[in-house]
């Protein structure tokens, strides 16, 4: 045991190293410094190989990728694999033209070249990430190499299995002799310390964390997480392997990454374990793997991402949170001006991130953000168990269009349960999101163990089960034993389509008007004021017309900057006690009806951004 080999197969995103590989790495060799770790980023070689824009359409979508080493992995179903993959690129005008066949020919190359041009008899241990878009090609990897090396042992882990479904994954592929339920570190150090000591795996005692193909522990041993109790204790990721590679191919192909960071891990909007009922939000199955949510101290995140970005000479830095810690955020985001470094940041935060964290994280360098909106109607919003409001999903979106942050985030269509009262809701308040960057629409999809999974009746479904097309690319046994993470229902799916169709027109209809008001002066916002300091200008642009502009005088200028955040009626009267109702409530209507305000239960949000402030 004196080289370690961890894994990371296509389809992740290519400009970025897989915090997964160089989280592990960086613990192992902490453990044990006289260890080799070899962090064998795949996917950056498979990119190069045929083309990064070919890649990167791939590894967009699902089905898509996992076809392709679905035919590689079980050629004699090729022919309906192949069916999949044509069905994933219908009406994408990056890959439709891509013939399956050359592809997976390709691909097959280039992967066992791979697999032959290491010496994989040199390592006492072979791991593998398994996470989105990566299950037929780490398979397609374990089998091969264990067709040459059988005694080299290989443990998987990552997003794609945990729980009871690690049983059904044993099972099916003996190829695979240890999985990891949870995150890694401590499972994966000590089974490299055990196996360090041991001439034969089978002989591997108990280790918390880790599942093993042992007949008399199947469903009978309880699951159990083994996780670092503080994420202080981890040192920095290592990618050194990745930018190694990188630095292997010619210089048209060579490109600056941007470094993949985390500040926290698990959700702290998902209820504590052990309720007995499901929890987070009902769509959401991404944080299985872990128990709780812990976050690493302010200093610890800077001192990481002053590190990396030194160390490796690039400013761009996705963290991979599922959602920001509430109190370190905005300590953490005013530490990184210090470091005097002109970063190019991406987050995921929740629509309830105040707006002095949102400012904070605009000075430090964060120009793209992924807001979990989901929704424009309150009411669906708490279908979704989101615990945030429409009105909050405005406010942010305005926020971020004032501040000159990208916000790429989505609303999901086609929610089991919805109803049209969710729809006419979200049809209104879409008349009052022209002036910000549209948002994508995607449609709901079934995630195992989500609280929808969990409890399918209590939101219209008759039925849960794998996904067909899994039927199509794995053997009936497989499909049949395995419960893959993306899952399929019997329910109002149909009925879905219908009613949210004038949704998907009209978003459409949102991104083709807002695309055309900006195309040729995409600095400027849609709807802006300029302060007189007792009067205000507003100009609201128009498609294909002159723009409107309005101006208000007096309390009525105080009472829009009042509502740049969103307030209650009580909090407006409270705050102009000497305006009367008669006057407030007709004029707040009006702003409404002109678009210039939104209001929803008796709260009101000024809409136009500052045209001083617009960070541009």
């Amino acid at each position: 045991m004196k080289h370690v080999a961890l894994v990371s197969t296509p389809w992740p995103l290519y400009s970025r190293p897989s915090i997964q590989l160089g989280a592990l790495k960086a613990y192992l060799r902490a453990q044990f410094p006289e260890l080799n770790v070899h962090a064998l980023h795949f996917y950056l070689k498979l990119a190069e190989s045929i083309g990064y824009k070919l890649y990167g359409a791939i590894s967009e979508r699902t089905w898509i990728a996992e076809s392709v080493y679905a035919a590689l992995l079980y050629p004699e179903r090729a022919k309906e694999i192949e069916k999949v993959f044509y069905r994933g690129v219908r009406g994408k005008s990056d890959i439709r033209k891509t013939d399956f066949k050359a592809l997976t020919y390709q691909v097959k190359g280039v992967s066992d070249s791979f697999i032959n041009g290491i010496n994989w008899e040199s390592f006492g241990l072979a791991g593998f990430s398994l996470c989105l878009c990566q299950l037929t090609s780490s398979l397609y990897f374990i089998k091969r190499i264990k067709q040459a090396f059988p005694n080299l042992p290989v443990v998987v882990g990552g997003s794609m299995f945990s729980g009871d479904t690690i049983h059904g994954l044993l099972e099916m592929f003996p190829e695979i002799d240890f999985v990891v339920n949870g995150e890694g570190e401590l499972p994966l150090s000590q089974l490299v310390l055990q196996l360090k000591n041991l001439q034969d795996k089978e002989d591997l005692p108990p280790i918390p964390g880790l599942v093993t193909r042992n007949a008399e522990n199947k469903g009978t041993t309880p699951l159990s997480f083994s996780q670092v109790d503080t994420l202080s204790k981890l040192p920095p990721p290592d990618y050194d392997d990745y930018f190694q590679l990188l630095e292997t191919f010619d210089p048209e192909k060579t490109f600056f990454p941007t470094l993949s960071a985390e500040i926290s891990r698990g959700c702290w909007w998902r209820r504590a374990r052990g309720t007995g009922k499901p929890t987070g939000c009902a769509f959401c199955n991404l944080n299985l793997q872990w128990d709780g949510y812990r976050s690493k101290t302010p200093p610890q995140v800077v001192s990481e991402i002053d590190h990396l970005t030194a160390k490796h000479k690039t400013l761009s830095v996705a963290f991979m949170d599922n959602l920001l810690p509430v109190k370190e955020s905005q300590s953490i985001f005013e530490q990184f001006p210090g470091l005097k470094k002109d970063f190019r940041l991406f987050a995921e935060i929740r629509a309830s991130t105040p707006r002095r964290v949102l400012e904070a994280m605009q000075v430090a360098g964060t120009q793209e953000v992924q807001v979990g909106i989901e929704a424009l109607s309150t009411r669906l919003l708490k279908k979704l168990n989101k615990g945030t409001t429409a009105i909050q999903n405005l406010e942010i979106m305005k926020h971020c269009e004032e501040l000159g942050i990208e916000n790429v985030s989505n609303l999901i269509l086609h929610f089991p349960g919805s109803d049209d009262e969710d729809v006419q809701e979200t049809l209104r308040n879409l008349e009052f999101t022209l002036p910000f960057r549209p948002l994508k629409f995607v449609h709901f999809w079934l995630g195992l163990a989500s609280p929808v999974w969990q409890t399918p009746g209590a939101f219209g479904l008759s039925a849960v089960f794998n996904h067909p097309n899994y039927a199509v690319m794995f053997p009936p046994d497989v499909f049949r034993s395995v419960r893959f993470m993306i899952q399929a229902y019997r329910g109002d799916l149909g009925h879905q389509r219908r009613l949210w169709h004038p949704v998907k027109k009209k978003i459409g209809a949102w991104k083709r008007t807002y695309d055309g008001i900006r195309k040729g002066h995409s600095r400027a916002p849609i709807l802006s004021f300029r302060d007189g300091r007792d009067f205000l200008i507003i100009r609201q642009k128009r498609l294909d017309a002159e723009p409107l502009t309005h101006r208000l005088v007096g309390m009525s200028r105080a009472i829009y900057l009042f509502c740049q955040r969103h307030r209650s009626l009580k909090s407006i009267l409270g705050h102009f006690p000497k305006v009367a109702e008669e006057k407030i409530v007709p004029f707040l209507q009006m702003m409404v009806d002109k678009k210039l305000m939104f209001e929803e239960n008796g709260n009101y949000l000024s809409l136009a951004v500052p045209m001083r402030n617009t960070k541009r």
